[in-house]
């Protein structure tokens, strides 16, 4: 495994647990599980044994936090947010040109995996497929008819290999009757956003369905580590094309046969609001009267709750949120109002 290099894109404000994650210190910085480690270090901790390294991209306004958080890690600072892609391309071209033969491994930075030993497996199987030349995804396997996740459409079974198969096309979050359908089929996994893929492969895909990305970034990297990186990434940057990694090399080279798809059976979950975080974990001290639900609570003011069901209250020193958990995805909208009033400060 030591050809494996992990990258850990690690972007976004988590503005659906807002207060809790805030652009200035986002979710992934942030132990939100009760176990001493961000999420961003659970993900680097489960990756130390796989891994030859570990890579991080992140914005230029959370190096420092990365790189104090995991001080052995490389953290790659990008100018501005460019989508997953041009994230991943980058580290990818940094590491190829290191080690031509390289294996690199996108993970996200927010998941919270429990079964480490059924990660490790199916991360073990990913590499293994991946040295024959195929993109490797690795798939969770649905416990419920989900409307919140893609789903990838698995095909026949591939030889020589413990349970990887071939992948038709990846789908969209499809609407309640899709999903129990592809439930019901018993050959869709979610799609988690974890791709392992030899660097050259990747960048071969990339010249040929990104050309111009695909230049940029070899720009970019060919003067990595040389004083000349700031310059490149001044001039190159900014001309890449935002786009996510589905959509720019999963997606279309799956038509055309070249992905793979390796089913993991572990629990997960990207906690990705309110109502993920309260199955997660447990409710902040609260005195409930008729009433029932979550409460997150990073100050020494008590929380009483009267009369309401499937309430979430979620109380910082600077704000605080009520919501249901079944609107818990719309909590996203409250940053952007305040944004709009001139709160900046709240974001």
């Amino acid at each position: 495994m030591s050809r494996l290099h992990a990258i850990i894109p690690a972007g976004g404000a988590g503005t659906r647990l807002w207060p809790l994650s805030r652009a200035g210190h986002p979710k992934f910085l942030l132990d939100l599980t009760g176990t001493g480690r961000s999420l961003l270090q659970q993900t680097s901790d489960r990756l130390s044994g796989l891994a030859a390294g570990v890579h991080v991209v992140t914005g230029r306004a959370h190096d420092a936090a990365v790189t104090e958080q995991l001080p052995d890690a490389e953290v790659l600072a990008e100018p501005s947010p460019r989508d997953s892609m041009p994230a991943i391309g980058l580290a990818a071209a940094v590491i190829a040109r290191r080690d031509p033969e390289a294996i690199v491994g996108s993970f996200a930075a927010d998941h919270v995996i429990d079964d480490t030993a059924g990660f490790t497996a199916a991360v073990r199987e990913a590499v293994e497929v991946a040295e024959t030349g195929r993109v490797v995804t690795i798939g969770l396997t649905p416990v419920s008819p989900s409307t919140a996740f893609g789903y990838i459409d698995g095909g026949a079974r591939l030889d020589g290999f413990a349970t990887a198969r071939s992948v038709r096309r990846f789908v969209e979050k499809p609407d309640l009757e899709t999903a129990r359908e592809y439930l019901a089929a018993g050959t869709y996994a979610w799609n988690a956003g974890m791709f392992v893929v030899r660097a050259s492969v990747l960048l071969d895909h990339l010249a040929r369905l990104q050309p111009a990305m695909h230049a940029g970034l070899l720009a970019i990297a060919e003067v990595w580590d040389t004083p000349e990186r700031e310059t490149a990434l001044e001039e190159h940057w900014p001309r890449l094309t935002s786009i996510a990694i589905d959509h720019a090399i999963a997606e279309p080279v799956s038509l055309d046969g070249g992905v793979a798809v390796v089913p993991g059976s572990f629990d997960w979950t990207d906690l990705g609001d309110f109502a993920a975080l309260a199955d997660r974990t447990s409710s902040a001290e609260a005195v409930w009267v008729d009433a029932e639900g979550f409460v997150a609570n990073t100050t020494e003011q008590t929380v009483s709750v009267v009369g309401l069901d499937d309430v979430v209250v979620v109380v910082t020193g600077d704000a605080i949120l009520v919501t249901t958990r079944a609107a818990a995805q719309r909590v996203k909208v409250a940053p952007g109002q305040w944004r709009d009033r001139g709160r900046v400060d709240l974001l």
